[in-house]
């Protein structure tokens, strides 16, 4: 979370280009939405099963990050081919994961619900139902997705289902089980007889962005900047129990967190 900040800060600053990430989570980790209690995890459960907990800069709902690919998305609003329109950026980002997964066979698309009306400090974890524009298959949900405008840029980041722990993901959050969410989620491990390896994922969802975006894609690392800022942000911000558990976000030099969309 703290990389997400540092990238999407940079990017509007105009001191990194629109930037595409992927990465994985170790140990698990809940992340609640910006502005959720803290009490919708249970700590308990989480510290004895080796859970971390964090709250993510974007709004929305709970996610056990577990088996997943996050996908991470910072660019700068009205740069093409990126529109001025929070909704219009966010659905071409979605569609570019529906591309990339189409490449691996997964009938992918876009949801066509209404937007969720679950307020923004809901305990309903994010999977719990699609909001529109949102990636389903079958009408269950496979990528869940928030939010947050940086400034001059946006920064989206969201979580592609690889496979599910019913145990892991209804103890997580304090609930008896998983039986009214596990039937409103599906993975690639349903869909797929086998889930593609790693690279072939990233590779896939690449070429998605490259083929909707219509541009090319440059591997690269973070900048020192972004590097140090993300340090920081870690220390101070997203592993610091003052902005975890009471959403107090305090950084020398950096403006304060604001809520986002699921």
């Amino acid at each position: 979370m703290a990389v997400d900040e540092a990238v999407g800060r940079a990017v509007a600053a105009k001191e990194s280009p629109p930037t595409l990430r992927f990465f994985r989570w170790s140990p698990p980790c809940l992340s609640l939405g910006f502005n959720q209690p803290y009490a919708v995890a249970d700590e308990a459960f989480c510290r004895e099963h080796g859970v971390d907990i964090t709250r993510r800069p974007t709004g929305g709902r709970a996610v056990l990050h577990q088996h997943e690919l996050t996908y991470s998305v910072a660019a700068p609003l009205g740069f093409p081919p990126f529109p001025k329109d929070l909704q219009s950026c966010y659905r071409l980002i979605c569609q570019a994961l529906v591309n990339g997964l189409r490449k691996l066979g997964v009938a992918a698309e876009l949801s066509s619900a209404p937007q969720a009306l679950i307020p923004p400090k809901s305990a309903a974890p994010c999977f719990m139902q699609p909001a529109g524009g949102e990636i389903v298959v079958g009408g269950r949900k496979l990528v869940g997705s928030a939010m947050r405008r940086l400034g001059a840029a946006v920064l989206q980041h969201g979580s592609l289902l690889l496979d599910w722990d019913s145990r892991l993901q209804a103890g997580a959050l304090g609930l008896a089980s998983d039986q009214n969410l596990r039937p409103a989620v599906v993975t690639l491990a349903d869909l797929l007889e086998e889930v593609p390896p790693w690279d072939r994922l990233v590779e896939a969802l690449t070429a998605g962005f490259a083929t909707t975006l219509e541009v090319e894609v440059e591997h690269g690392g973070l900048t020192l900047k972004e590097w140090e800022m993300a340090q920081g942000l870690a220390r101070e911000v997203y592993g610091h129990p003052r902005f975890v558990m009471r959403k107090v976000y305090a950084l020398a030099g950096a403006a304060a967190a604001g809520s986002g969309r699921k």
